[in-house]
């Protein structure tokens, strides 16, 4: 089952604000500099209706790839709509996709600035802090919009984003938030796709989240295991035989603060193995880029989502097979 949303009065009317807002930019510009701005519009609509049905595409970006491809093709396949990965007519309709209605204006609020705290290189600095945050206003509103910062500074080219002041406006794609999301029967974490799939009590695909896996072939789970506990802006802690990249002399365990920029973001799935979990990130542009240390590697806003879906003794099922939806979308 696929979750439903619900977008407020509220929101419509501000998405509509946007919308003709962003169109009224374009009015003075080229016919070719219109098209690339409808199409950017299509894109993100594509890109924010995966995310709002619970196939996740990554970052929005305007720019659909690889990961986008896969949740469309495996959204088709749910549905029953011809397998193609694109953003054919059907699919739009089933989606739901809405350029008019993908960008809204925002407005900075105080508390946007809270968690602005740089974080620092050393983990003994680290250990030290009280909250490990975003960088800069920028970095916090993109992780907001559930975007990249160029999307961001794309959508908003006359500004200087991390300089806006509480009242201040800006765009980004409009985020629907999930009224009711499906409840897991069981994970599937492919190992080979980078991809946590949810499985209802139906046996149906009912979520996709792109992930980080262990950059060590040594360290990748297999097998089945379960959901332990679940804990939100959680501490974490830095024991120098995991990290054996960090020069910095540290002879005992740290105690790193909570924060969307902590080791392991505002989220943290422990499962039944020991050492091993799926989490946020402070780096969710890197996500699926990069290898972690053994875990299992998220979004903050797809970890805090996921947790939402799975409880302690959720079944997990590894496995390294390519699926049909990668395949095809290589």
């Amino acid at each position: 089952m696929l979750p439903q949303t619900n977008r407020s009065v509220r929101t419509v009317r501000r998405s509509r604000i946007a919308a003709a807002c962003f169109i009224g930019c374009l009015a003075s510009q080229s016919a070719i500099a219109q098209d690339s701005e409808s199409s950017l519009r299509r894109s993100i609509a594509w890109q924010v209706a995966l995310e709002t049905v619970g196939f996740t595409p990554g970052l929005i970006d305007g720019n659909p790839g690889r990961k986008t491809k896969i949740a469309t093709w495996e959204f088709q396949r749910v549905k029953g709509l011809p397998k193609t990965g694109e953003l054919d007519k059907a699919t739009a309709e089933a989606l739901k996709v809405d350029p008019d209605g993908s960008l809204i204006l925002y407005t900075v609020e105080s508390a946007d600035l809270k968690e602005i705290e740089p974080v620092p290189h050393s983990w003994v600095a680290k250990s030290k802090k009280n909250l490990l945050g975003y960088s800069d206003l920028e970095e916090a509103l993109a992780e907001k919009c559930h975007c990249t910062r160029g999307l961001l500074q794309r959508l908003n080219p006359n500004k200087k984003l991390s300089n806006l002041k509480p009242g201040d406006k800006y765009i980004g794609p409009a985020i629907a938030n999930s009224a009711r999301l499906p409840q897991a029967a069981q994970l599937e974490v492919n190992l080979n796709d980078k991809i946590i799939r949810v499985i209802d009590r139906d046996k149906q695909l009912a979520g996709l989240f792109h992930c980080s896996i262990a950059a060590s072939k040594a360290k990748l789970p297999s097998g089945n295991a379960k959901v332990e506990f679940i804990a939100t802006d959680p501490e974490y802690t830095f024991d120098p035989k995991m990290w054996p990249e960090v020069t910095e002399k540290i002879t005992s365990k740290l105690t790193i603060p909570p924060g969307p920029r902590n080791p392991v973001g505002r989220c943290w799935i422990q499962l039944t193995l020991p050492g091993v979990g799926m989490h946020g990130s402070p780096n969710p542009e890197m996500i699926g880029k990069t290898g972690s240390h053994g875990c299992f590697r998220l979004t903050n806003w797809d970890a805090l989502r996921l947790a939402k879906m799975v409880g302690a003794g959720t079944p997990v099922k590894f496995v390294d097979t390519p699926s049909e939806a990668a395949q095809r979308n290589p």
